[in-house]
C-alpha cells in the first residue's frame, strides 16, 4: 500500500506519529519502510513546514536509508508501537540502535491465522491478522453472521476465521454469500457463542498480504527495547486453528530487513469434531467422551508399551478413557489452540505448551528437580517435563521445554526449587505439532516422549519414548460375550478342541500336593496370548477341575494370588505332574450384561463358550464355539427358558 501522507504527522520534537484508522476503522493505511523514508525526505525537502508536518529544508535530515528495506531514523525523528503496525516490508532502526523494529515476512496459505511467540508468551495483541474484514453484525447463529449490504464476492471468506469482538467467539467460514458468512465448525470459545445485531467482528487475514508471492503476512515486530534485546531477537511463528492442521517456524535471532516465516495451514480430516461438540455448555465443561481422557502422571515414567517386560519412558502417561485415539488428538489440538480460554499443560500456559524441545545432561548436582518445574541459566529459561534420577547423582538426564533463549551447553542450571547443576551436554528433540503427535484417524504416530497408558493403545499406534526411539504396542484384542443377566448367569470362556474344553491345553510340570502350594508350573511356556492375571483350571487326581486364581506368569509358571490347599481339603486330591491344566479366559458369575477379555493376539485361538443360569429364570444351558482373532471377537448367549 502507498504511504498517506494525511494519515501521519511530524511534531518539531521528532516524533513522527500515525492518525490514521486503526486497524478497525474505515480505511486504515499501510506503508512500506522505504515509501516511510521517501516521504519523510519529500516533507524535508519542503521550502517550509505546513499543517502537522513540522519538517522541511531547515530541519535535521529525519531518515537514512541503508537499503529498501533497512531504514534508521536519525537526529531524534521517532516512532512509537502504534505507527510500527502501519509499517512493513523491513526494519526501523532509532535512537542511536537503542530501539529496533524488525520485519516479518510470513509465507503461507492467504487464510492462515498466524500466532506469535516473544521472550517465552504469546503476543496478546495480534493485529498483523486484521486485515480482513471488520464490520458490526446486523443478525446471525451459532452457525451464521449476516453483515446486510456488506458486499462481499461469494466464497471469498471460506477457511478463514471470523472472530466476534463482542462476545469473544470464534468460527471457520464455510461459505459465504454477499452478506453472510455460514460458520462450518459453529462459533465456540465465548460467553454466547452465537452472533446477535450489533455483535463487533472481523475476518482474521494477514495485514500486508501478497497473495501472487505467497506471503500471507508483512509486519515489525519490536525486537530491541531502550538498548536491550528481547530474548536476543527470538521470534516463534505458529498456527493452531482447530480443524486445520498446526505448524509453527522459529527465527532464532532476527536481522535488519525482512526475516522469514513459513507458517502454514490446511484442513485436517482427522479433526472434524465440532469444536462446542466437546463442551456441555460455553467452553467450561467437556463432554463425553472427551471427560474420560485424564493425565495420570506428570514426569518420568515407565511404560511397557511394545509388550517385551522391558519399560519404555515417557514424560507422561496420558489416559484416553472411553474416548478414541483420534478424539485424544482432537482432545490436545482443542486445549492447544490459538487463543485458547485460560488453561494449563504441565505448568505452562497451555498456548505455549509445545513438549520437550531439549534433553540435557546434568553432573555436580544439589537439591532435588522437580517435575514440573521452572529453570533458569545464563541466557534463557524452560520448564523441566521430567528427570530420570535425583540431582547429586554422577549424571541427571532432564527434559526441558526452553522458554527463552538458546538450550544451555554448559553452565549452571537452577530449578524453581533451589536444585542446580552443572549442564554438560544438550541435544535437541523434534517437536509434534499438535503436541501428541499425529492422528491418521484410527492410530497415533506419537509425539517426542509424549506416553499414553498401554491399555489404550492398539497394534496401529507408535509411541516415540524419551530414548529417541519408536515403540509399536503388541495387537490388544477383546472377545465379548453378550446377552447376560447380572448375577444369574455363570460364564465359561476357554480354549477349545473338537467342539468341547481343551482340558489338556497344558500340563502340570510338577504336581500340587501340599497344603501351601503358590504357583503352577507347567510343561511348555505359557502362551503369549493369555492374560496378565485371570483364571485357571487343574485337573485333579479326582477328576476335579480346580478353579485357581493368578496375578501373574511368566515362563511356565503362574503365580497363585493365595495359597491353595490340595491334599484332601474339601475332598480334593492332589494334582500329579501330567495332569491337564486349562486358561479360562471368563470364568465367573456375571457382574455385567456383557462381559469380556483382552489379550495379546498372537494367532486365532478357538475358543469354548458356555452360558448356565439355574436361578430365578432359568435357561437352558448355552454352548458354542468361537474363536479369537486379530480383530477380537464376540458372541451373544441365546437364552432359552427351561422353566
Amino acid at each position: 500500500m502507498a504511504f498517506v501522507s494525511t494519515d501521519w504527522s511530524i511534531a518539531a520534537n521528532g516524533d513522527i506519529r500515525y492518525i490514521g484508522d486503526d486497524h478497525n476503522g474505515a480505511a486504515p493505511s499501510y506503508s512500506t519502510v522505504i515509501d516511510f523514508h521517501r516521504n519523510l525526505q519529500d516533507f524535508a525537502d519542503d521550502a517550509a513546514a505546513s499543517g502537522d508536518d513540522l519538517l522541511d529544508i531547515s530541519s535535521l535530515t529525519p531518515s537514512d536509508r541503508s537499503t529498501d528495506n533497512i531504514i534508521t531514523l536519525l537526529n531524534g525523528f521517532n516512532i512509537g508501537a502504534a505507527e510500527s503496525e502501519h509499517l512493513y516490508d523491513g526494519t526501523i532502526i532509532q535512537n542511536a540502535g537503542a530501539d529496533v523494529y524488525d520485519g516479518i515476512v510470513n509465507f503461507g496459505n492467504p487464510e492462515v491465522e498466524l500466532g506469535v511467540v516473544q521472550d517465552g508468551a504469546v503476543l496478546a495483541d495480534d493485529w498483523w491478522n486484521q486485515g480482513g474484514f471488520h464490520g458490526a453484525a446486523t443478525g446471525g447463529s451459532t452457525s451464521t453472521l449476516i453483515d446486510t449490504g456488506s458486499g462481499w464476492t461469494v466464497d471469498e471468506w471460506v477457511g478463514y476465521v471470523v472472530r466476534n469482538v463482542t462476545d469473544g467467539s470464534q468460527g471457520l467460514v464455510s461459505s459465504n454469500t454477499a452478506d453472510t458468512l455460514t460458520i462450518d465448525n459453529l462459533m465456540y470459545g465465548g460467553t454466547a457463542n452465537t452472533n446477535t445485531a450489533a455483535d463487533v467482528f472481523y475476518i482474521a487475514k494477514g495485514l500486508n498480504a501478497d497473495a501472487n508471492n505467497g506471503i500471507s503476512h508483512r509486519f515489525m515486530v519490536p525486537v530491541i527495547v531502550s538498548g536491550t534485546a528481547t530474548d536476543n531477537r527470538k521470534i516463534v511463528g505458529f498456527c493452531r486453528t482447530f480443524g486445520k492442521t498446526y505448524s509453527e517456524f522459529t527465527i532464532n535471532s532476527t536481522n535488519n530487513g525482512n526475516n522469514v516465516l513459513a507458517v502454514s495451514d490446511s484442513g485436517d480430516l482427522n479433526n472434524a469434531t465440532l469444536p462446542n461438540a466437546l463442551y456441555s455448555s460455553v467452553g467450561t465443561t467437556f463432554v463425553a467422551p472427551f471427560d474420560s481422557i485424564s493425565n495420570l502422571t506428570d514426569g518420568y515414567i515407565g511404560l511397557d508399551v511394545n509388550n517385551d517386560t522391558v519399560d519404555e519412558f515417557f514424560w507422561s502417561q496420558w489416559d484416553r478413557g472411553t474416548a478414541s485415539i483420534n478424539q485424544f488428538y482432537e482432545y490436545t489440538k482443542y486445549v492447544t489452540r490459538y487463543k485458547a480460554e485460560t488453561g494449563t499443560l504441565y505448568g505452562l500456559a497451555a498456548d505455549i505448551f509445545r513438549g520437550v524441545t531439549h534433553q540435557l545432561t546434568i553432573s555436580s548436582g544439589t537439591g532435588t528437580w522437580v517435575e514440573p518445574e521452572a529453570v533458569t541459566w545464563t541466557g534463557g529459561s524452560g520448564q523441566i517435563l521430567a528427570v530420570d534420577n535425583t540431582a547429586g547423582a554422577s549424571t541427571t538426564k532432564v527434559w526441558i521445554q526452553v522458554l527463552t533463549g538458546s538450550a544451555p551447553t554448559s553452565g549452571t542450571i537452577t530449578g524453581a526449587g533451589a536444585a542446580t547443576g552443572i549442564v554438560s551436554a544438550a541435544t535437541a528433540r523434534a517437536l509434534s505439532f499438535p503436541f501428541s503427535g499425529q492422528s491418521t484417524g484410527s492410530a497415533l504416530i506419537g509425539g517426542y516422549g509424549v506416553g499414553i497408558d498401554t491399555n489404550d493403545l492398539s497394534a496401529s499406534d507408535l509411541l516415540r519414548a524419551l530414548d529417541n526411539l519408536t515403540y509399536q504396542p503388541p495387537n490388544n484384542v477383546t472377545f465379548s460375550v453378550g446377552g447376560l443377566v447380572i448375577g444369574e448367569d455363570r460364564v465359561l470362556v476357554t480354549s477349545e478342541t473338537a467342539g468341547t474344553i481343551n482340558k489338556t491345553q497344558l500340563l502340570l510340570n510338577t504336581g500340587l500336593t501340599t497344603a501351601t502350594e503358590g504357583s503352577v508350573v507347567t510343561t511348555v511356556s505359557i502362551p503369549t496370548d493369555t492374560p496378565s492375571s485371570g483364571t485357571i483350571r487343574v485337573v485333579n487326581d479326582s477328576g476335579f477341575d480346580r478353579l485357581l486364581n493368578y496375578t501373574s506368569f511368566t515362563g511356565s509358571t503362574f503365580t497363585l494370588d493365595t495359597n491353595y490347599a490340595f491334599n484332601g481339603v474339601d475332598e480334593l486330591d492332589s494334582a500329579t505332574a501330567g495332569n491337564g491344566v486349562y486358561i479360562t479366559y471368563i470364568d465367573k458369575l456375571a457382574t455385567a450384561t456383557t462381559e469380556n477379555f483382552t489379550v495379546v493376539y498372537n494367532a486365532d485361538r478357538p475358543l469354548f463358550i458356555r452360558v448356565r443360569d439355574g436361578a430365578g429364570t432359568p435357561i437352558k444351558t448355552f454352548e458354542t464355539t468361537g474363536s479369537i482373532g486379530s480383530a477380537g471377537g464376540s458372541t451373544t448367549a441365546i437364552r432359552t427358558s427351561d422353566l
